[in-house]
């Protein structure tokens, strides 16, 4: 038998966890809507306690953030599929991969596949995904720009990044932004972004076991028009509704509940995804 990938508690490691468990939980509560059956393999492969996920599976809290990692990979994945319609050669990125294979699940056969990420992190990743062929494993800071020069863009890049840039200050996302459109002209970058109330949610926690006392210079979209069009002027941006821009959730399996939830965190907390097109 195969020997088991031990993640640690309480260690940048045992992020990963919670998203693929996530992912798990949604293929099995939301078939219909998403299936990622190696996120339901890799848990078997990991040394971890899954214990208290488990113990809050079926708590409406976890199967509605279960829904939300579900459909931000949806979505993600249908802007990078549009992107190999007109680039089929491209190479895709992951920013801030984690153990997630939302590029892989995008392959065409032809793409590059570059799932970035922090040494420690891409540490689990290469036990767990090897890459391969087409596919590459990158330890990076994003911040340290010169991972650019590890991206072939002979075909063209398309960047993904699921659940990165709320950990940003504004100032380092600015920075990035502007250096990647300068950089990747005709590339395409998509993220899911939120606004200030729903960022001061979702860092509060981490915000306070930083020793961080305040979250007003991280990384926020209320308004794209206001937030992120003065500045980043050479793309062209686009923006749909999280939950709710690409899926109308109008399955069985979802509760009325979860449908105006998805209206609020689409609307009061401006959750979004963010596409922009960096001009040539």
């Amino acid at each position: 038998m195969e020997p088991k990938t031990h993640i640690e508690k309480n260690t940048v490691q045992e992020t990963l966890v919670i998203p693929l468990y996530g992912r798990k939980l949604c293929t099995q509560q939301f078939p219909n809507l998403f299936s990622d059956r190696k996120a339901v393999e890799l848990i078997d492969r990991i040394d971890y306690d899954f214990s208290p996920l488990a113990a809050k599976s079926r708590s409406f809290a976890h199967r509605f953030g279960a829904l939300e990692v579900a459909m931000r990979e949806n979505d993600l994945m249908a802007e990078a599929k549009d992107y190999l319609k007109t680039h089929p050669q491209a190479t895709l990125v992951n920013l801030g991969c984690g153990l997630d294979q939302t590029a892989e699940n995008c392959d065409n056969g032809e793409c590059q596949i570059v799932n970035l990420d922090l040494p420690d992190v891409i540490a689990v990743r290469d036990q767990l995904l090897p890459g391969s062929g087409r596919i590459r494993n990158l330890a990076a800071d994003l911040n340290d720009l010169s991972w650019f020069d590890a991206i072939d863009t002979k075909g063209g890049v398309c960047f993904l990044a699921a659940g990165v840039f709320y950990y940003f200050k504004t100032e380092q996302v600015q920075t990035l932004f502007l250096a990647m459109a300068k950089r990747f002209p005709g590339g395409r970058l998509v993220f899911d972004a939120a606004g200030k109330r729903a960022v001061k949610i979702m860092l509060k926690t981490w915000v306070k076991d930083a020793g961080i006392t305040s979250i007003a210079d991280y990384f926020s979209v209320d308004s794209v028009e206001k937030d992120l069009l003065p500045w980043m002027t050479n793309a062209a941006i686009s923006h749909r509704g999280y939950m709710l821009g690409y899926n109308d959730l109008r399955d069985p399996s979802v509760p009325g509940a979860f449908r105006l939830l998805a209206k609020i965190a689409d609307g009061f907390m401006k959750m979004q995804i963010i596409r922009m097109d960096f001009k040539a």
